[in-house]
């Protein structure tokens, strides 16, 4: 019997459908190359964020505030 190339097992695989094993293994191997932060890492980035975010929503706001100000000027 001939030994399959690799795009023969994987047009196999493809017609055979989802392998879950397969998909565990993957999912193992990609997530051992994250970087993970640190403790420190994670809770300032996230204070940033937070502070980011109330910061645009206080523009928001205030900007809101000020056409309708000035609606109520212009169409009494």
């Amino acid at each position: 019997m001939a030994k399959k190339t690799k795009t023969e097992t994987e047009s196999q695989q493809k017609a055979s459908g989802f392998n879950v094993v397969t998909f565990l293994q993957q999912t193992k191997e990609e997530l051992g190359k994250v970087v993970w932060p640190s403790r420190q890492q994670l809770i300032s980035e996230s204070a940033a964020v937070l502070l980011m975010v109330v910061l645009s929503a206080t523009l928001i706001y205030l900007v809101d505030n000020l056409f309708l100000w000035a609606s109520q000027q212009v169409f009494g």
